[in-house]
């Protein structure tokens, strides 16, 4: 059983247990975006008042963008071995690194309960339990998937990948036997406003997946290529929930009495009755249980790397406090998580629509200035090269809280506001602009200029190399040089 579980949390993986190729990057965002959730995401464009053919525009030009920026940070897990919110670590300390943190977990929680919505209605159906029971059967297997580790998420992917595309190859072709496709897109009347909603929904699908991204890289070998994980991230991520996203908004658009609230038996009754109706739901169920693994898996990272920042730094080495972890301790983590996010599915399951709008469009304002931070820091300030074991000290090179940092991602914060538009909040530049929420662009463009402003000439922060061991006692830390425990980092 103990090779099956998988051991390590937020230790750095060492050389002689990493294995894989970049292609496993490909079938496991593949797998993950063709999901029920995603085609939700599409139809939203549509439903919001969009028409089909500029919502797929809108849509493709969304998920390549923040598709980029999530390939960036997959990028990283390759060549430092860690899971991806420990790294900010280096931009913002030690501790400080719980602000982005403590959002990141509930941005877990969230999507965990709107996951398990989807799915419980697909296994209720299955099972004959109904909703309720269906969302906490669910939500217990999700967990138990989670806790076997890294091998089994990469598993599911592959699975998935395969299964779901057969799947939605069936589907879209039953859905243009009953629409006719021309037709769906022959209204190009074109609204800005709504153009740029449809980006943002598929850009902020994106760029939630970035504070996880590399832990799910971070096994591959150390000189596996930057450019192939980004693009083999990038294109599966891209292909799958453009895929997804796209059989949502022409399912939208060719019925939306049929298909608004009743997402899940729709799609269902497109496929037929008997044993396609139960296939179907089995498939629902599988995508679901993949992207809800990668969340659950998630957040007991950042739970992890949260609590751990506050206690004592772990022995000298490649962050030594992650393998304390028991596997006691690995499902009290878990089933935290899965029982707030299936309270929080149990408490909005009937409101599921507009909710999962505006908490997609909310998640951005917090999530573009990490974004942009963690970006900049790692491939334009520290090239590439960050001090693992001081990642586990707060008297170390990054210090307990970084106080420029984290003004800077409150500054990337507030400045959104004035753009956003929300149900609960519209900010006052939003009726100008015609009701565009461009926030999500404010969110990226102002913190990086910020942070690459304020950090470029902290060199004290930056190693020579990427350092796996502690420096030697009375070092200086300097930016020039070479370290004899350092391990250059390689380019492609």
């Amino acid at each position: 059983m103990a090779a099956v579980v998988e051991q390590r949390t937020i230790d750095v993986v060492p050389d002689d247990e990493r294995h894989g190729t970049p292609v496993s990057q490909f079938t496991l965002w593949l797998g993950a975006n063709l999901q029920i959730t995603a085609v939700v995401t599409g139809a939203l464009a549509v439903v919001f008042g969009a028409d089909a053919f500029w919502a797929l525009i809108g849509l493709l030009l969304g998920n390549l963008l923040g598709g980029a920026v999530m390939a960036l940070h997959s990028a990283q897990g390759p060549r430092l071995g860690l899971p991806q919110m420990i790294t900010s670590r280096a931009q913002f300390g030690v501790r400080g690194a719980v602000v982005p943190l403590a959002l990141v977990i509930v941005m877990y929680i969230g999507f965990f309960a709107s996951g398990t919505v989807l799915a419980g209605q697909a296994v209720g159906e299955l099972t004959h339990l109904g909703d309720t029971p269906g969302i906490v059967v669910f939500a217990v297997v999700t967990a138990v998937a989670a806790a076997v580790g890294y091998r089994l998420v990469h598993l599911l992917g592959r699975v998935a990948s395969a299964v779901c595309a057969l799947a939605f190859l069936y589907l879209g072709a039953r859905l243009l036997e009953r629409a006719d496709l021309a037709v769906l897109l022959h209204d190009r009347s074109f609204s800005f406003p709504l153009f740029l909603l449809a980006v943002s929904l598929s850009a902020s699908w994106q760029l939630a997946f970035g504070p996880y991204v590399a832990d799910y890289s971070r096994y591959l070998p150390r000189h596996t290529s930057t450019r192939a994980t980004f693009w083999w991230t990038l294109s599966g991520s891209v292909l799958g929930s453009q895929w997804s996203m796209t059989f949502g908004a022409l399912a939208a658009a060719a019925a939306p009495a049929a298909f608004v609230g009743h997402e899940v038996s729709y799609v269902v009754s497109l496929g037929g009755t008997g044993l396609i109706a139960s296939a179907l739901y089995f498939v629902i169920a599988l995508g679901k249980l993949t992207i809800n693994v990668l969340n659950t898996y998630g957040g007991f990272m950042s739970l992890v790397t949260s609590v751990s920042g506050f206690r004592r730094p772990g022995p000298p080495g490649a962050g030594g406090e992650g393998s304390t972890i028991t596997p006691r301790g690995r499902a009290v983590y878990i089933t935290g998580i899965m029982s707030a996010g299936t309270a929080v599915a149990l408490l909005g399951k009937d409101s599921f629509l507009t909710s999962f709008k505006d908490f997609l469009l909310f998640l951005l304002t917090f999530f573009t200035p990490w974004s942009a931070i963690n970006l900049v820091d790692y491939y334009l300030i520290a090239k590439e090269r960050y001090d693992i074991p001081a990642l586990s000290d707060p008297s170390g090179r990054y210090g307990a809280w970084n106080g420029r940092a984290l003004a800077v991602y409150a500054a990337g914060v507030l400045a959104q506001f004035p753009f956003l538009a929300t149900h609960f909040y519209t900010g006052p530049l939003v009726s100008p602009l015609g009701g565009a929420d461009i926030s999500w662009l404010v969110g990226l463009a102002v913190p990086a200029a910020l942070y690459r402003a304020v950090a470029r000439d902290d060199t004290g922060r930056v190693p020579p190399a990427v350092l796996e061991e502690p420096e030697e006692p009375g070092a200086t830390p300097t930016n020039t040089g070479e370290s004899p425990t350092a391990r250059p980092a390689s380019r492609p």
